[in-house]
């Protein structure tokens, strides 16, 4: 049989066509949304359809909630995690042995707050591309109502609930005894960088005939609720004419008798000696409250990290210095590098209790603190502790405390030095100045999950440079 140019050019169309039709799949995955428990790993389906291999394929999980909000990337039969968002890092991996079977689900594990959300699985050969997408929703239920009283306020007792733990965000209502709900004040809310949620509200109660009295915190779409009651004895509701004659009476005694102390003190010194020992004594026990010098004695070495410093900081040889240069330099984009602030942080993350000290002689701003290595250090999110920052800064002349609500404090001395001490199990960041022996501001109740690292700003405003001293307990 005599073949035509025509039949041959028949025969490659049909073959370039079969081979296009291999190259097809579809990527399918659950059709409801996936319920994940906080703490707990998940597992979010993805497999193609033919079960065709896609070991040589990319694949790509997405969170659709975030701009370039990689979780995990597989290419060229590795792992690339180049613009991975970065609190995905360590929880985040594929079956690598069912990928010939075109299994590409991904295991996410630890779940928390923020991974709620829309999933894209994007799986891509060198002809063809499908995707498929799938809701994860977190629960997670917090820990019972802690009560406490706060004390009388309006002619009645002040009530506070708090409760923390949370996901999604729950409601805090107040019960008198009957289960009717009463009026209290508005609930704050916040959440923490793991993105889960603590909630508190006061109330003022009023005298009932049984005194007892339920804070309940609920979160109606996982049908979750605690409850915590507490009773008050009617003694705390009111105070007596003569129970209050009682205390002022004790109160002007201690005062007279203070008094008569501080002369019979004056009559037996001179009038100098006694100026200048009362004040020396003053500043002893200052110290002793303090106990300065025995928080000096956790002194850590902290140097430098060169990785993770912004591309217009130059630091020391040593690793103890850092200043704003004038341009940016070329370094390599490692991932870990600071993009969007002037900052820098050690190179070794801490735990328990840990010191050090900073000279900002003649600077006329800075950033000093610690923050968690899990920050995103892309994005501008606010240096506050719900991101992962415990920071204090000085910027046109103005200390502020960087708290949920941002402190400002005018010292009566600016510091030349300035001591950052963090007692991890107390959950407090202390910074004091060193000359003088004195408290700056202390973020307190803090929640610690990872380790801490030393945190530093020097500022654009100057080219002095932040200075990592050596701790000398005795000057």
């Amino acid at each position: 049989m005599k073949v035509t140019q025509l039949d041959c050019l028949c025969l490659i169309l049909l073959h370039l066509l079969h081979t296009a039709g291999s190259e097809r799949f579809e990527v399918l995955g659950p059709t409801d949304s996936i319920v994940a428990v906080a703490g707990d790993d998940i597992i979010l389906p993805c497999y193609l359809k033919p079960n065709i291999s896609a070991e040589d394929m990319t694949v790509d999980w997405l969170n659709l909630d975030f701009l370039d909000g990689r979780v995990f990337r597989y290419q060229n039969h590795r792992i690339i995690r180049d613009d991975q968002i970065p609190y995905y890092r360590g929880r985040t991996s594929l079956y690598e042995e069912e990928l010939w079977r075109g299994n590409t689900s991904l295991k996410l594990s630890r779940v928390q707050g923020t991974d709620e959300g829309h999933y894209k699985c994007l799986i891509q050969s060198k002809s063809w591309y499908d995707d498929f997408t799938v809701q994860v929703l977190v629960k997670a239920v917090g820990s019972k109502p802690v009560v406490s009283i706060v004390g009388h306020r309006e002619g009645g007792m002040g009530l506070l609930c708090e409760s923390e733990g949370w996901h999604p965000e729950p409601e805090l209502v107040w019960l008198n005894s009957k289960g009717v709900h009463l009026s209290a004040g508005p609930p704050e809310i916040h959440r923490s960088f793991k993105g889960f949620y603590r909630v508190k509200r006061h109330v003022i109660v009023q005298e009932t005939d049984t005194n007892h009295f339920t804070c309940r915190v609920q979160q109606r779409q996982i049908n979750e609720k605690m409850e915590t009651e507490i009773h008050l004895p009617s003694e705390l509701f009111y105070t007596t004419p003569w129970r209050m004659a009682f205390i002022v009476l004790c109160c002007l005694g201690a005062i007279a008798v203070i008094g008569l102390s501080l002369a019979i003190f004056c009559i037996c010194y001179k009038k100098g000696v006694i100026i200048d020992q009362l004040n020396l004594q003053w500043e002893n026990l200052l110290l002793y409250i303090s106990d300065f010098e025995t928080i000096r004695r956790h002194e850590v070495n902290v140097t430098l990290d060169p990785d993770s410093a912004h591309n217009n900081l130059i630091l020391s040889d040593d690793g103890k210095q850092v200043r704003h240069g004038e341009l940016d330099q070329v370094l390599s984009d490692n991932g870990n590098r600071f993009s969007n602030w002037s900052s820098v942080l050690g190179n070794v993350g801490f735990s328990g209790k840990f010191y050090y000290e900073v000279k900002v002689e003649g600077k006329t701003e800075w950033t000093l603190g610690v923050v968690i290595q899990s920050i995103n250090r892309n994005m501008s999110f606010i240096p506050i502790p719900n991101n992962g920052y415990w920071t204090v800064e000085l910027k046109d002349g103005e200390y502020t405390a960087h708290a949920d609500s941002p402190v400002t404090f005018t010292p009566r001395e600016g510091p030349q030095k300035v001591g950052v001490f963090v007692d991890y199990e107390k959950c407090q960041v202390s910074f004091y100045n060193v000359e003088a022996r004195c408290h700056i501001y202390s973020f307190t109740g803090c929640s610690f999950t990872e380790k801490l690292y030393p945190f530093f700003n020097p500022g654009d405003s100057d080219s002095i440079s932040l200075v990592i001293c050596p701790v000398d307990v005795t000057d």
